[in-house]
């Protein structure tokens, strides 16, 4: 009995320690609990009370409208196209892969791309929807929206695709859009929106801070599956500008077609009146929505790796020695500086020595004894030896800077080139070396190191017909009372320098022995110059196409008063007279557009005083 006892006693002291360490457990348990919750909703209750509203609310990014581009006559070049899209929220799907896979029952979806989506909602705000398909069927959203309460963080709604209405005609001046690569300190909001789209070319990408809008918002409280329950506040993006341009969109297109004949070629036409571009084409060309809707990589290296450049834009990134083309600069900083004068003559027998060196003319006979006009008429490089020996570098760099060669003209075009005009300094800081003679000689002449782009050309050749300095204007204004003609300030050069040189353009192409005849039009007075931008072998129709020269014709019309300059170049061309032909057809496109606006109208058919009257987006 003793021996029972003493363990019944055992037994019951056991458990009631058991009880204690339990009841203790129980009692710190709660008190744990207890005092979470006083932290909770007493003592930090301020901090955790926003965190607690943000896990049901949710705040969606509102993408605006981007703005559209214009012609200057307000035909639209690029604007937008609604479409449905689905998108994915991260913070309200527990699971984004297995989500994305019972997407993908409903909208095609490869397991490579639901990889790269659940990839990039781990590098981005989880609170930020990331886009899974666009362009979607009114089939598809209705099943999404069916389906939605098992598909947690995804939502149907509407985006803006940017759409181009003239292909590859317009290409490198409209540009095109893409998405951002990698954010600045001071960003503006818009590129923080996931699948953004924002200028990478062109206008689309010069213009991009008025074209691209401000962002909006939208603040929703959301259930546990992240369904909406309630809207609380919507602030609307806004819409971006429209941009216009001095482009007359369906005058280009017309020249891009002539020019399609002449393989890798520019052309670049000045309103010498006010500086506006009506015409800036490039060819080859792209497709800039095959670009901006999301192009392959392997059709990307395709692109840009393609030996004929569709992505340069050659009007303003194309660099190209001016050859003959140069010779009007040296004739206008000659008669400026006095060097020569109107009734000189310099024998030209075919080649010009100076320094121990030989300088071959463009006609190894010879032109015989000729005057400044004359030199310029045929093209006579013997002439324009002597008087670049005459000048020296520093007189002739000083002239083509005037001109408006070496340096950028501010378009708004980001891959516009400066070019070079050389001289002591440029050579020394670039090549560590010294200056040779014979190097003025062929700075004067057009060749050496001297380039330029057809756009500066087309500034030279506005210049001398008007004698201001012109400058070339992409962007119009947006309030078109406050476009202005003839505004142009005067050049550093003596009035009565630049007429014997007009005089020589003008023989250029209308004399009979004159070097640009080609240019010659039945119902305009054309005045220009030819020239060869020397790349190795001399032009010749059997040759490797590779290894021709390029052509090059700038000039103005009409002579008695001039409206419109122009500069075409064509690459790897027999001759010269490719690219004057090519003027003189992309001339007569732009005065049929007047003549027919005039007949029409009343007016004097120039870009300038039209109505710009704006299509509606369709």
């Amino acid at each position: 009995m003793a021996d029972q006892s003493d363990e019944d006693l055992t037994r019951k002291s056991q458990f009631t320690r058991r009880s204690v360490l339990l009841g203790c457990a129980q009692a710190a348990g709660f008190g744990l609990i207890g005092w979470r919750l006083y932290d909770l909703q007493v003592a930090n209750a301020r901090r955790y009370a926003p965190m607690a509203e943000d896990n049901r609310l949710n705040v969606q990014v509102l993408t605006p409208k981007r703005g559209r581009i214009l012609d200057a006559f307000g035909r639209v070049l690029a604007d937008n196209e609604e479409l449905f899209r689905v998108t994915i929220t991260p913070a309200l799907a527990k699971d984004v892969g297995a989500v994305l896979q019972r997407v993908g029952q409903i909208v095609p979806l490869t397991n490579d791309r639901i990889s790269r989506i659940v990839a990039r909602t781990r590098k981005q705000n989880r609170n930020l929807p990331t886009t899974i398909a666009s362009d979607l069927s009114f089939e598809q959203v209705a099943k999404l929206n069916l389906y939605a309460p098992s598909l947690p963080g995804v939502k149907t709604d509407f985006a803006w695709r940017r759409r181009y209405r003239d292909g590859a005609a317009l290409s490198h001046v409209v540009g095109f859009v893409g998405s951002v690569e990698r954010f600045g300190i001071d960003d503006d909001a818009v590129i923080r929106i996931p699948d953004i789209r924002i200028g990478k070319s062109g206008a689309e990408q010069g213009f991009d801070a008025a074209l691209r809008g401000t962002a909006g918002t939208q603040k929703s409280e959301v259930d546990a599956r992240g369904r909406v329950v309630r809207n609380i506040e919507t602030v609307d993006p806004i819409a971006g500008k429209d941009v216009r341009l001095a482009l007359d969109g369906e005058l280009q297109r017309r020249v891009v077609e002539r020019m399609q004949r002449d393989g890798l070629a520019s052309v670049v036409v000045l309103d010498i009146a006010t500086g506006e571009i009506p015409i800036m084409a490039s060819v080859p060309g792209f497709d800039p929505a095959q670009i901006a809707s999301g192009i392959s990589e392997a059709d990307w290296t395709k692109l840009s790796a393609s030996d004929d450049k569709p992505l340069l834009n050659r009007a303003v990134a194309g660099l190209y020695t001016p050859g003959s083309t140069f010779l009007i600069v040296t004739a206008l900083a000659a008669l400026d500086a006095g060097v020569v004068s109107l009734d000189e003559r310099v024998t030209c027998n075919g080649r010009y020595e100076y320094g121990g060196q030989i300088y071959r003319c463009s006609n190894p006979k010879g032109h015989g004894n000729v005057n400044l006009q004359d030199a310029i008429s045929a093209s006579c490089e013997v002439f324009f030896c002597e008087m670049s020996a005459r000048l020296g570098i520093k007189r002739i760099a000083a002239a083509a800077r005037a001109m408006g060669l070496g340096a950028t003209n501010n378009i708004g075009l980001a891959d516009e080139k400066a070019g070079i005009v050389p001289d002591r300094d440029w050579k020394r800081g670039n090549l560590n070396a010294g200056w040779l003679g014979g190097e003025t000689l062929l700075t004067g002449i057009g060749r050496g190191y001297l380039q330029v782009t057809p756009l500066q050309l087309a500034v030279v050749a506005a210049r001398m017909a008007s004698g201001r300095a012109v400058a070339p204007v992409l962007r119009l204004p947006e309030d078109p009372a406050s476009r202005q003609a003839d505004a142009f300030s005067g050049l550093p050069f003596r009035a009565e320098a630049f007429e014997p040189v007009r005089r020589g353009m003008t023989a250029a192409v209308n004399d009979a022995k004159g070097s640009a005849t080609a240019a010659r039009l039945g119902n305009a007075l054309v005045a220009g110059k030819t020239g060869v931008s020397e790349i190795g072998a001399r032009s010749t129709d059997n040759a490797d196409r590779s290894k021709r020269n390029h052509a090059l014709f700038v000039g103005y019309e009409p002579v008695d008063a001039p409206r419109y300059a122009i500069a075409t170049v064509i690459e790897h061309a027999s001759d010269s007279t490719a690219a004057a032909v090519l003027a003189r057809d992309a001339l007569s496109l732009i005065i049929a557009r007047d003549d027919h606006d005039r007949n029409k109208s009343g007016a004097d058919g120039r870009a300038f005083p039209r109505d710009g009257r704006t299509q509606e987006a369709g």
